[in-house]
């Protein structure tokens, strides 16, 4: 069995991710903080093609700057309708400082309800003291509702109907437990879990 790190740094300020794959790991007893608590005002260039290279970027140049074991997380959405836009230009959809709601109004406006969608997030693993790195794959389908409903989850959420979530129900809808079960971010946290804890 690897030996989990006690502590993981995770290269995000978002706090919904950091509470989402924070409470998938401390069940394995692993406390996962931001990049606040270690480096304040990090900023990292996400210039990749795909979501892994931008997970990547981040998770390698946090570990570099602390020498700590880093997890760096991409994420987006891709929908049908749009040749798979916005994809790893989810977060700047609508402009480099976009909201997450200005980005939802955008997609709203460019896509027919029903559209067919996934969620993607791609977390990589960084751990300079022993050289190791690794990423890890969830994915979450669904549909485009026709306007957003909801106040939980965080960027798209509102306007996302889950295949694998109660009918009806968008993301934002959903329990916190309810949407870890089935998020594509929960299901890239837990393939790393299993890694880690592989012997």
């Amino acid at each position: 069995m690897r030996a989990w790190p006690p502590r993981l740094v995770f290269a995000t300020t978002n706090s919904g991710k950091l509470r989402e794959v924070g409470e998938i790991l401390a069940a394995d007893g692993v406390e996962v903080v931001g990049v606040d608590e270690v480096a304040p005002g990090w900023q990292v260039v996400e210039d990749g093609a795909t979501f892994a290279e931008n997970a990547r970027l981040k998770a390698r140049d946090l570990a570099r700057r602390t020498g700590l074991p880093v997890l760096g997380d991409d994420s987006g959405l891709e929908v049908d309708a749009l040749g798979g836009r916005p994809g790893v230009r989810s977060a700047r959809y609508a402009g480099e400082h976009a909201s997450d709601e200005e980005n939802l109004q955008k997609l709203l406006r460019e896509a027919p309800a029903g559209s067919r969608l996934e969620y993607v997030c791609v977390i990589a693993y960084v751990d300079p003291a022993v050289g190791v790195e690794r990423c890890f794959e969830g994915r979450c389908t669904g549909r485009l509702t026709d306007k957003p409903r909801g106040s939980g989850g965080f960027g798209y959420d509102p306007a996302i109907e889950a295949d694998d979530g109660p009918p009806r129900s968008t993301m934002a809808e959903l329990s916190d437990t309810e949407k870890d079960a089935i998020s594509h971010r929960g299901r890239a946290a837990r393939e790393l879990a299993t890694w880690l804890e592989s012997p």
